[in-house]
């Protein structure tokens, strides 16, 4: 019996990974699917990816190319504190 972790699947997620882990912060990744492959499936399995690494990235679809970047934590705006904590 084979294991799901040593199977092409798992070959694909870690290539997928790869693409994050590469990817420095002031950078956007750009895939596009290779023959065989849709759009979705590029997107979804890179999603994954995004998922697994705990990271937070955008993913935006343009035609038939997948574009990802860090997508950094929003600051709470609103009024600052009138006495301010020591």
């Amino acid at each position: 019996m084979s294991s799901a972790t040593t199977g092409k699947s798992s070959q694909i997620a870690q290539e997928y990974a790869s693409y994050i882990t590469r990817l420095r912060p002031d950078e956007a990744g750009r895939l596009t699917p290779s023959d065989g492959e849709t759009v979705a499936t590029v997107r979804r399995r890179l999603g994954s990816a995004v998922k697994a690494s705990g990271r937070s990235m955008k993913i935006k679809r343009v035609d038939t190319e997948i574009y990802f970047w860090d997508d950094p934590p929003k600051r709470r705006g609103g009024r600052p504190r009138k006495n301010p904590l020591p």
